[in-house]
């Protein structure tokens, strides 16, 4: 087993197998155990079951009969479509559900040799950052001979029962699976990034170029091995299990099985108007109640197509609870869509390759508000810096941010009533270029992204940055809610994502020594305008150096403009304060870089905090010759190192 995967409750799975082989009897799990404790959080749900294993069911079982497919399994009496649409979705993809099912062959029945077989079998999740593998019986719940919950519609087959029960044993019991996403699913089957869409706040209904941008997206996520479901929001006209007009099932998760472009012969361009169609395949994880509007089994659609045209254009029709359904009448008649992109980190692919961070922390309460880490949203401007902050730089021009925060599962805490998700979500600011401290105060820092905040177990972003340095700061909504989260960023180029965990700098016996800091400034040099020409066009190429002791900062150079936006941060840590911090404008040349001016600043904290327009001046002291241009800064200084 790779060292990588953790065992779940310490239970070794070939250990375990060896020693019901050597004493000739079937494993019986005393962590999960076949009762009412394993069925249940809640007394009051409790019905009489019979816990029957599958040699007690058909003559023949098996973990698979003739392979996986989405067409295997239908859900039982829990209420965990979430759970079943994900299978359907992990189904589809051999490389994913053989590693959630490991050697699946080893742990098939024998039938030529019965005495191989321990009644025990073992699964893998990827639960908080790592493979986890989980051990079960093959004892499952049944009524009248029959399965009650997740069951094949091969009575011999039990790989989609034997899963769910695995994955009942991490949420605690059966029950603690009734209600959830298959996003949250599909995570914990692959390890990808979970993304929610609401369709109707997006109006991809309604807005055609953005429902095109969509079906890309969304098309190019199936071919990349992603996963994607959707289900319709209750709502006043629609209670959760309503059936539509046209057959959808209100609060039901349905897993797109296909998603596809085609182009249309000429007969069949005559028919429909259109060149392409924009087409979705979907199934039910009942195994029935299927789409009645255009495009549904029965559809007027399907009379202009041949059988021989169907196959040309890879669209079947079967009562399976499987059905197409135009991409138009998917985004106006479902209201919220899950996505689950496997994101690419391999350096051996034709696709783009990511580079991956992941960072584990928490929200904790502590009175000291130095100490406190868990401060709540934004709009809580007294506690928001009080938060855990993790600081990563972007290096291009500019890049493309993935960014993933999620919380523990809390399934396993509704017996204790406390089994709720959690209000989270994050903040991104653009911080100085030089910064290695907390965050204490916003002052001059720039609020460049916001996370949508939400009690589903993860939430996602996707951001274009331009080059700089950026703290991202993941909140709860409300201030004081201790939990354990995992964050994972990705980038174009490594980020060096760390958290930033000292307020000060580090005082130390060499301090005593070299001195310590007594002030901390921050600059913004926002602009400059009406800079000296440089070139023949009338043009300049201009950066700002900002010097404080022996410390220095350039900015990036600024092309062709006499007036040019910096919006340059940086923080210095000024161990002697009677030395001036000095801003120098130069411009860029091939051989030699040209002065164009300073502004030269005391930088002390009883300055004015505001923007200010300095005029640019020569070498030298307060006295020294005005040079043409003006610069835009913003300076703030404290004897308090942690207070900026």
């Amino acid at each position: 087993m790779s060292s990588s995967v953790q065992l779940f409750r310490d239970q070794r799975y070939q250990e375990l197998k060896e020693q019901c082989l050597q004493q000739g009897i079937l494993f019986e799990d005393p962590e999960f155990p076949a009762s009412d404790e394993s069925l249940y959080y809640d007394s009051a749900d409790k019905v009489k079951v019979e816990w029957k294993r599958p040699k007690d069911l058909c003559e023949d079982p098996h973990l698979l009969v003739d392979g996986m497919s989405s067409h295997d399994f239908h859900q039982g009496k829990l209420g965990n479509c979430w759970f079943v649409a994900a299978c359907s979705c992990l189904a589809l993809r051999k490389s994913l559900w053989q590693q959630v099912i490991p050697d699946s062959k080893e742990q098939e029945w024998d039938p030529k040799n019965s005495r191989k077989y321990a009644g025990i079998f073992r699964f893998r999740f990827w639960r908080f950052g790592a493979w986890t593998e989980v051990v079960v019986d093959d004892l499952l719940p049944t009524e009248n001979g029959e399965l009650i919950y997740c069951h094949s519609n091969v009575r011999n087959e039990f790989w989609s029962a034997l899963l769910e029960k695995a994955y009942a044993k991490l949420a605690g019991s059966y029950q603690a699976l009734d209600g959830g996403s298959a996003a949250e699913a599909l995570v914990d089957f692959t390890g990808a990034v979970a993304e929610s869409i609401n369709l109707a706040e997006g109006k991809y209904g309604e807005v055609i170029y953005e429902q095109m941008k969509l079906f890309e997206d969304l098309m190019k996520v199936h071919k990349r091995g992603g996963f994607i479901s959707c289900f319709i929001s209750e709502s006043s006209g629609h209670p959760n299990e309503a059936e539509t007009e046209l057959g959808l099932v209100v609060g039901h998760a349905y897993s797109v099985t296909a998603i596809t472009k085609l182009r249309l012969g000429e007969r069949l361009l005559l028919s429909f108007k259109a060149e392409k169609l924009f087409m979705v395949r979907l199934r039910n994880p009942w195994g029935k109640k299927e789409w009645h509007g255009a495009w549904s089994d029965s559809s007027e659609e399907w009379k202009k197509v041949s059988d021989s045209e169907r196959k040309n254009l890879g669209l079947t029709v079967e009562n399976d609870g499987e059905f197409w359904m135009t991409f138009e009448d998917w985004c106006k008649n479902f209201t919220d869509v899950d996505i689950c992109r496997t994101v690419n980190t391999s350096y051996f692919s034709l696709h783009k390759t990511w580079e991956k961070e992941i960072m584990f922390g928490a929200w904790e309460k502590h009175p000291e508000p130095l100490l406190n880490r868990a401060g709540g949203c934004f709009d809580n401007r007294e506690t928001f810096l009080q938060n855990p902050q993790y600081l990563f730089d972007v290096k291009k021009a500019e890049d493309k941010v993935l960014v993933s925060l999620q919380q523990e599962d809390r399934r396993k805490y509704k017996k204790e009533g406390k089994g709720d998700n959690i209000t989270i979500g994050f903040e991104i600011l653009k911080v100085e270029d030089n910064r290695r401290y907390r965050l204490h105060k916003l002052t001059v820092q720039e609020r460049v992204a916001t996370s949508l905040y939400s009690n589903s177990r993860s939430v996602f972003l996707r951001k274009t940055l331009q080059r700089g340095r950026y703290v991202l700061v993941p909140t709860t909504f409300i201030p004081g809610v201790p939990t354990a989260f995992l964050l994972r960023l990705y980038t174009d180029v490594p980020s060096k994502l760390r958290e930033l965990k000292a307020d000060r700098p580090e005082l130390t016996c060499w301090s005593l020594l070299c001195g310590y800091p007594r002030r901390v400034t921050q600059i913004k040099v926002h602009s400059a305008e009406g800079l000296q020409k440089q070139d023949g066009s009338g043009g300049a190429d201009p950066y700002v150096l900002i010097k404080c002791e022996n410390q220095g900062w350039r900015s990036a150079v600024q092309r062709g403009t006499t007036s040019p936006t910096f919006n340059t941060q940086v923080i210095f840590y000024r161990k002697d304060i009677d030395s001036p911090v000095t801003i120098q404008v130069w411009n860029n040349n091939l051989l030699r870089d040209g002065f164009l001016g300073q502004a030269v600043l005391a930088a002390s904290p009883g300055e004015p905090r505001q923007r200010l327009r300095l005029r640019l001046r020569g070498r030298g002291g307060g006295e020294a010759a005005e040079l043409p241009g003006h610069i835009s800064v913003t300076v703030l200084s404290s004897d308090d190192l942690a207070e900026l």
